[in-house]
């Protein structure tokens, strides 16, 4: 998926019409606009709404309570919507982590010598070998699980594929004609990187992130759901999901229903901010 990334932004002469940049930029708002009411209101939301409420358990869906009760009573809107604000934050973190170590690996291999770029390389294809969420699972048991556990399993298994477009883009910039006129006039590799290398990449860095981030969600759904995530006392979407599983069989499908579909949404919206901003800084897109 990443990998499609490889932007030529300078071969880009073609414009967007204005009308679907336009439009292009109101759906990227409006996602926005979601994604922030969500975590503000799992944020800023009664978390009385999710104490042990036993007159109330297992309540169907209702005007009080919009996603019903669970076996405790506690309101499943308000533990639903604090799960998708934590589980962003998690998401957030974890892919400005493995972006982070994308950009350093894929410039470090296309600017340090063959070398480098040799076991960098070769580094990419040992994680891309094995899938993220068999090395995220050993990576959180090894770590213990929990907030920590989770994180850095996150951090250090999503990078690959990025890294790989990083270095594909540093290599070809490299061999531009301004790079090689910057190196005679003595400018150093810092400065080279900086004004010449970080802008040309920006764009594929910043989608990279956004398309990383549904990724990140859902695996960190995934392992805390197997138990080796974030802790049962977290209300992650993860956690409500592997608690609801008990109670399907006795026809509480709400349980497990509505946090479910809450969280492919925020994943779905995710990923369109990805593919609108990628549509906007590569207009041969647009005519797919």
């Amino acid at each position: 998926m990443i990998s499609s990334l490889k932007l030529k932004n300078k071969d880009n002469h073609k414009q967007l019409p204005s009308n679907r940049k336009q439009r292009t930029l109101f759906i990227i708002l409006i996602s926005i606009i979601f994604l922030v009411i969500v975590i503000l209101g799992g944020v800023l939301i009664d978390e009385g709404r999710i104490v042990t409420n036993l007159n109330d358990r297992n309540a169907p869906p209702s005007l009080d309570h919009l996603f019903g009760t669970d076996w405790l009573g506690r309101d499943m809107f308000t533990r639903t919507l604090m799960g998708l604000s934590l589980s962003i934050g998690v998401g957030l973190i974890g892919a400005i982590g493995s972006a982070s170590i994308a950009l350093f690996l894929g410039m470090a291999a296309a600017t340090m010598g063959k070398m480098a770029d040799r076991l960098i390389s070769w580094l990419i294809d040992l994680f891309l070998s094995v899938p993220h969420l068999v090395t995220l699972i050993l990576i959180a048991f090894t770590l213990g699980g929990g907030f920590k556990g989770i994180v850095i399993g996150l951090t250090l298994t999503h990078w690959p594929s990025l890294a790989r477009v990083i270095r594909a883009e540093v290599m070809q910039v490299r061999s531009a004609e301004y790079v090689q006129v910057s190196q005679k006039m003595g400018k150093s590799q810092w400065w080279i990187a900086l004004h010449h290398i970080l802008p040309h990449i920006a764009p594929q860095l910043l989608i990279g992130f956004m398309l990383l981030f549904p990724h990140v969600i859902l695996h960190e759904a995934a392992v805390t759901f197997l138990g080796l995530g974030l802790s049962p006392h977290e209300p992650a979407i993860g956690i409500i999901l592997s608690e609801s599983m008990k109670y399907l069989s006795s026809g509480m499908w709400w349980l497990a229903f509505f946090p479910g579909l809450c969280l492919l949404i925020i994943v779905r919206t995710f990923d369109q901010i990805g593919e609108n901003i990628r549509m906007l800084i590569d207009p041969n897109r647009a005519q797919d």
